[in-house]
């Protein structure tokens, strides 16, 4: 596997899953190498709960963009698995994860003439609605080609399904639907809770929670719109913003402007235990995101319990059924986001339902055994067919079959060369 990010290295939600998926394969008995980008203090290799973890060090000169430093990650990547290579090891499968992977994918799919299969967890054109600019066309061409040259592409939902088909014309037996995954254990939480909530929240204030990426897709800006609306009818309520981003200085003026500071708390970057807590401690957990290919912090705030509220749009409109397993804000909407907000705060009775039933849902379907054995299926289809095709490399043995028949159907006459090839 080819992935940009993985834990500790958290930007968004491909670290998670590359490390959830590799650990689901490993427990069914898969051999999982992950090429991925180095962390200072953190070694080299590791093995993390049986997943291979190669992190190849960033030594290279210092980049004047991002873009090039991710030519240069891909560099480094694809030096680390020709040394793999040379060391033995036989690759059967090459996945790489999202157009940041593209380029190594690419070459090593080439250079070792292995099956490369893709999951492409977003798009450009989705995340900007639309392109506007030179970088974003360049990169949403990446991503066209990472899908051409994919034996197969991966994609967490419908949604993703139909964009992928929408905006780069892919066709429909190259793509296969898989959604993402969690595990509820890593919520369960034990400790002083109580005395983690305190220091954000007032024993008799309730708390909405919201973790994430601090950008505008993730619709934060509707989310601050909307609390003016929730504190007009209840006064001791905390917003409670985690995680960092560029979005975050002008979601702070727009706070003061709207006379609201004092009741939202923006935390920055919290370590796992302190997310739980907060989930475990929140009322409420809100994702009104504007564009959602997946939605995998909803997932997470259903496995940790916590009633949820998202905007209708994307995949995490199809994890989320509203009035079953959680509640569905029109998207874009601070009044509707307030009304679904103040009905959970108002009717903790049926809160209580829905995050039962969320439960139950993360449990049977969004289950990473399960996922892992889909995607199984997907790299068998793809090897089977690799193994039939052209393409893959002749070993000695079948070309040396291969030069022995070319001899005999030179001396045999048309009927003999049909017969013998009928036979062999």
């Amino acid at each position: 596997m080819l992935s940009w990010e993985f834990p500790p290295k958290i930007v968004g939600g491909i670290a998670r899953h590359v490390h959830d998926l590799a650990l689901a394969l490993v427990k069914q008995g898969h051999h999982v190498h992950v090429i991925t980008c180095g962390v200072e203090n953190l070694p080299e290799y590791e093995s993390d709960q049986g997943i291979m973890v190669h992190r190849v060090p960033m030594n290279n000169p210092s980049t004047p963009d991002f873009l090039t430093w991710v030519l240069q990650l891909n560099l480094n990547m694809v030096e680390k698995a020709v040394e793999l290579k040379a060391k033995g090891l036989n690759f059967h499968i090459i996945h790489a994860h999202d157009w940041l992977a593209a380029y190594a994918g690419k070459l090593l799919k080439h250079g070792w003439r292995l099956p490369l299969v893709a999951t492409i967890h977003a798009t450009e054109y989705g995340r900007n609605h639309g392109l506007h600019n030179d970088l974003q066309r360049y990169i949403s061409n990446v991503e066209w080609w990472l899908g051409y040259e994919a034996w197969r592409i991966i994609c967490c939902s419908k949604y993703m399904y139909h964009e992928l088909q929408a905006v780069f014309q892919t066709p429909v037996d190259k793509l296969r639907i898989i959604p993402n995954g969690v595990y509820p254990e890593i919520f369960e939480v034990s400790g002083d809770l109580q005395k983690v909530r305190r220091n954000y929240v007032a024993d008799d204030e309730r708390m909405v929670f919201y973790v994430g990426r601090l950008v505008r897709e993730k619709g934060l800006g509707v989310l601050v719109e909307a609390i003016p609306h929730v504190l007009r009818r209840f006064d001791k309520v905390k917003f409670i913003i985690a995680g960092r981003g560029p979005y975050e200085h002008e979601l702070k003026e727009r706070c003061y402007q709207l006379g609201i500071f004092q009741r939202v708390y923006f935390t920055g970057y919290i370590d796992d235990f302190t997310r739980n807590a907060l989930y475990r401690g929140a009322d409420v957990a809100v994702f009104p995101s504007l564009y959602e290919p997946f939605g995998i912090v909803a997932l997470e705030a259903m496995a940790a319990r916590v009633p949820v509220v998202v905007s209708d749009t994307g995949g995490i409109s199809e994890i989320v059924l509203h009035g079953v397993n959680g509640l569905k804000a029109f998207t874009d909407n601070p009044l509707s986001l307030a009304d679904n907000i103040l009905w959970l705060l108002e009717h903790p009775d049926h809160a209580q339902q829905l995050k039962e039933r969320a439960w139950k849902d993360v449990q049977e379907i969004y289950n990473w055994q399960k996922i892992a054995a889909e995607t199984v299926k997907v790299y068998k289809e793809v090897y089977e067919e690799y193994l039939e095709s052209d393409w893959r490399p002749v070993t000695g043995e079948e070309e040396g079959r291969n030069e022995a028949m070319a001899r005999m159907v030179k001396v045999m006459d048309g009927d003999e060369v049909s017969r013998y090839r009928e036979i062999h």
